[in-house]
């Protein structure tokens, strides 16, 4: 761990001010291998990301060797052009793999719901994603790094086989009969290559609750660094089939209309809504399972206990989604085989 004056330092260097005596202040951490920690008192504050040191390679599934840029200063770069709300960087200090940052404060999206209405606030998000995503299609960059990856089949299938192995073997202590796991190969490679099929652009890959912060007036956007290209609806599940917030139906509805409605207008493109909805559904089955395993995963492997009560929530939104698609033959076939290991998708 870094002493706590090489971080007043960073801020010194990045600010023009003397830090001496600041407090410093270990923020809580994602399931990441950076740190966040606050230099000075609120306001008056900053933050340095600190990063493993050498190559910046993405800890999610991704294609190809580590990229000639730090994602996050990267795709920073381009969500600032499309006049994305996005952390203030201060300065970036690539010897020492720290990064200086505006200081957000403490109000993610998912403690601002609490009290407050939640179409509103929703509203918010849903608005931004929908505008987001037709600018990015409207300006595309090559040279950002979300532009070079993308969720195709091998993905959804690896993320499916995540499912499997720390979810479905894991829980049950059991691996699947010949004959079961041929099912399940089939029904997996039947939904990846349905949503590998589907028309990709920008995609923050994990936009929820936790990865907005409600600062003063603004919605900003944190934790991008692994953008890549997906379908319209990849966010949009991320956020109204969140494992940290579960929503009322109605709500649910409500904000895939919002979405559709801000998108007409920002892109001048219609979406057909029942389309879109069962997509939505689809996406949910392979999201949510993957989630529920990658908690899992995070547990065991990177001894992170603190996501495995949002597990429950992760399959509850996966077998609601299994029961809105009962004539899909690759949903029937995966379900068949899950719930004689997972009793919660039954």
């Amino acid at each position: 761990m870094h002493s706590e004056q090489v971080l007043r330092d960073q801020v010194a260097l990045a600010t023009g001010r003397p830090q001496d005596g600041a407090p410093v202040l270990q923020l809580k951490g994602d399931a990441s291998n950076r740190s966040y920690l606050r230099v000075g008192r609120w306001p008056d504050s900053h933050v340095v990301m600190v990063m493993p040191v050498g190559p910046h390679k993405s800890e999610e599934a991704s294609k190809g060797g580590p990229p000639d840029e730090l994602p996050f200063l990267n795709v920073h770069r381009y969500l600032e052009g499309l006049g994305v709300r996005v952390p203030r960087i201060l300065r970036y200090d690539a010897a020492a793999a720290m990064m200086v940052l505006e200081d957000l404060g403490d109000l993610t999206f998912e403690r601002a719901l609490d009290g407050a209405s939640p179409e509103a606030l929703y509203g918010r998000a849903v608005d931004l994603l929908a505008t987001m995503r037709a600018a990015a299609e409207a300006r595309p960059d090559p040279r950002c790094v979300a532009f070079s990856r993308a969720f195709d089949e091998e993905l959804y299938t690896w993320e499916l086989h995540h499912f499997r192995e720390y979810g479905l073997e894991a829980w049950s202590g059991k691996v699947p009969a010949a004959a079961e796991r041929a099912q399940l190969e089939r029904a997996f490679a039947g939904i990846a290559g349905r949503l590998a099929a589907a028309p990709r652009g920008f995609t923050h890959r994990d936009f929820q609750s936790r990865n907005l912060m409600m600062t003063g007036s603004d919605l900003v956007l944190i934790d991008f660094q692994d953008a890549l290209l997906g379908p319209w609806q990849y966010d949009l599940v991320a956020l109204l089939r969140d494992s940290y917030v579960e929503l009322e139906p109605g709500l649910v509805e409500a904000m895939v209309d919002r979405w559709l409605g801000a998108y007409t207008r920002a892109s001048g493109r219609t979406l057909e809504r029942g389309e879109f909805r069962r997509f939505f559904d689809l996406l949910t089955v392979q999201r949510k399972l993957k989630d529920a395993a990658r908690f899992e995963f995070i547990h065991r492997v990177k001894k992170k206990p603190s996501f495995l009560p949002s597990i429950p929530a992760s399959l509850r939104y996966a077998r609601a989604a299994m029961e809105r698609l009962p004539d899909d033959p690759d949903v029937v076939a995966l379900r068949e085989v899950a719930v004689r290991y997972v009793p919660e998708l039954r």
